[in-house]
């Protein structure tokens, strides 16, 4: 027997793929059993469909290459829509196997229907609808090739009885592998490029994601330019490590010393960056933008000169125009700011000497410490990924993945579960916010399911603290953020997984070395401090005006106890 669900199974082999992220249902049957008779992919079964299709996403990060997720028809592949959104804002190549009710019954309002593929448009670059097995052999191999070569999502939208049609003469798939093309602008931008930064007195680079593959050139073209770097949070495991010129990141997340290499340069050159933030960009510089997608150039700013190109290729065609230079005056102001700021935001993750609750920064510096030198670090979105952005150490063999771009919460887990899957020997940490883990809370026992020796840290602060801050920052009186948690760790060891909670800075090194050695799952729970404020590097006249306003708000509503705490706390020493 050979239906169209085996083509599937036989087309997602040969173009690499070794399992599908998904959870069962009836207009899934035939894809589940054509995995079961082709062991070749394996079907990793999630608790939630939500979960599955960010693991996809979390397995496509950490390996560049195709991730697959499937969901039943109507309500299951709904809820795949979360994770795929993350997918496509973060360019991953993931495809989504989205099962329909039967194709005699759509358009009737059948039990279950939906309309995949007007649902899914928005996050994909291709959606289709095979409803007719002669049409699915082709339309399966355009999905994959405009996932694999577009790094986004294709979503494949088949009704139940077309996945269980046999075929009386079984197709071979194309095989769909990606392919690597040189891209740079061409000779006579690449002078005008170099006529314009050789004549730049104040250069300084802003470096994103783009920049994967390209650090050695990177680093070369700084060089050249005797210009500071700044980083993206999507850039950070791409650009920090040994990079001479770094000064740090710059965003709501980043810090004062990148801020001011922009503020303070006449020319901005961005590389492999959609940095969203306007407000943090240099308003009247001169600026060069090098990207890939042409489309994306002069979104956030005026751009001065769009050059369409990879990063690696485009600096390999730049880097022998470039005059010599020998004045750094820009370049050593930057690293001297970025020096006094770093030792600022490292006096802030010490051991208060057992005091409780832990430092956030403390507990991220204490991870970073103990952590593998090729661990992949996956932070729940909210304060996770500030401490993350400033206390993650990476070094070229550390990844650190989340969801920068879409900014969804409960990432961390499934994304660390599919990063897990496809490296099972490799240390994956998931460092998770209390809200993030609740949410999708059920896929702990996935993890228990699968074995997979994921270790996650929980930033128990009892608090949606990050929205609290954006409160703050409005001068609103925090309303709606409490969380009256279960213990974690607890919850974890009825479970089957390791879990221990930590209450006191002095037992926070033991744990942490205890779970990460341990041959499966384990979760710490580390009960942090709520009020960590953690202020941008540029503050606006009318975020001090919101602070100050929550502050006699807080008074007037009867919780003068938060200002205490707020005080406490020292706000004023998060300054960095």
């Amino acid at each position: 027997m050979h239906t169209i669900a085996d083509l599937i199974v036989d087309g997602l082999r040969d173009a690499g793929v070794s399992r599908i992220h998904g959870l069962p249902g009836d207009s899934l049957n035939g894809l589940t059993d054509a995995l079961r008779r082709n062991p070749s992919v394996t079907w990793e079964h999630y608790r939630h469909e939500e979960a599955a299709a960010f693991a996809a996403a979390g397995e496509a990060a950490v390996t560049g290459s195709l991730a697959v997720c499937a969901g039943s028809c109507g309500p299951g592949n709904l809820h795949l829509v979360n994770g795929l959104f993350e997918a496509q804002r973060s360019r991953l190549p993931v495809l989504a196997i989205a099962a329909h009710i039967p194709g005699p019954e759509i358009g009737t309002g059948y039990f279950q229907e939906t309309h995949p593929q007007e649902l899914f448009r928005e996050c994909s670059d291709f959606c289709e609808l095979a409803a007719t097995p002669e049409q699915f052999p082709r339309l399966l191999d355009i999905a994959l090739r405009t996932a694999v070569e577009r790094n986004g999502v294709s979503v494949l939208v088949v009704p139940g009885d077309v996945l269980l049609h046999r075929l009386d003469h079984p197709r071979k798939a194309a095989t769909v592998r990606p392919t690597s093309p040189v891209v740079r602008p061409a000779d006579e931008e690449i002078e005008r490029a170099a006529a314009l930064l050789n004549d730049s007195e104040r250069i300084t680079i802003l470096a994103g994601a783009g920049c994967a593959g390209a650090h050695d050139q990177l680093v070369r073209l700084a060089g050249a330019l005797r210009a500071p770097v700044v980083h993206t949070m999507r850039g950070k495991e791409h650009v920090e490590y040994d990079n001479p010129y770094d000064v740090g990141m710059t965003g709501l997340l980043g810090f004062t010393s990148g801020y001011r290499a922009m503020e303070q340069c006449d020319t901005l050159l961005m590389l492999g960056t959609d940095f969203p933030y306007r407000q943090f960009l240099p308003e009247h510089a001169t600026t060069v933008q090098v990207d890939v997608r042409g489309e994306q150039i002069g979104r956030r700013t005026r751009v001065d000169l769009p050059l369409v190109g990879t990063v690696r290729d485009t600096a390999e065609a730049l880097l022998p125009k470039l005059a010599p230079r020998t004045g750094s005056r820009h370049l050593d102001a930057a690293r001297d700011h970025y020096t006094g700021a770093r030792a600022a935001l490292d006096r802030l993750a010490v051991d208060d000497h057992d005091r409780t609750p832990v430092h956030p920064q403390y507990l991220a510096r204490v991870v970073d410490e103990l952590a593998a030198d090729d661990a992949v670090f996956v932070p729940d979105v909210g304060s996770p990924v500030i401490w993350s952005a400033r206390y993650l150490t990476m070094n070229g063999r550390r990844r650190l993945i989340g969801s920068f771009t879409h900014g969804s919460m409960a990432n961390a887990l499934p994304q660390a579960i599919g990063a897990q899957s496809a490296f099972p020997d490799r240390q994956v940490i998931a460092l998770s916010g209390d809200g993030g883990l609740a949410m999708l809370l059920g896929d702990l026992i996935t993890l228990k399911q699968q074995r997979h020796p994921v270790k996650i840290v929980v930033f128990n602060n009892g608090a949606l603290s990050f929205v609290e801050l954006e409160m703050k920052a409005e001068g609103m009186v925090n309303f709606g953020t409490d969380l009256d948690n279960p213990n974690f760790a607890d919850v974890a060891t009825a479970l089957g997984i390791h879990g221990r909670r930590v209450e006191h800075p002095a037992d926070l090194g033991e744990a942490l070395r205890t779970a990460f050695a341990h041959p499966g799952p384990a979760l710490v729970e580390v009960m942090t401090a709520r009020q960590e404020l953690s202020v941008p590097p540029a503050i606006k006249f009318d975020q001090v005006r919101g602070f100050a306003l929550y502050a006699a708000r807080t008074v007037l509503s009867g919780r003068g106890d938060e200002l205490l705490e707020l005080a406490r706390t020292n706000v004023v020493r998060h300054l960095p």
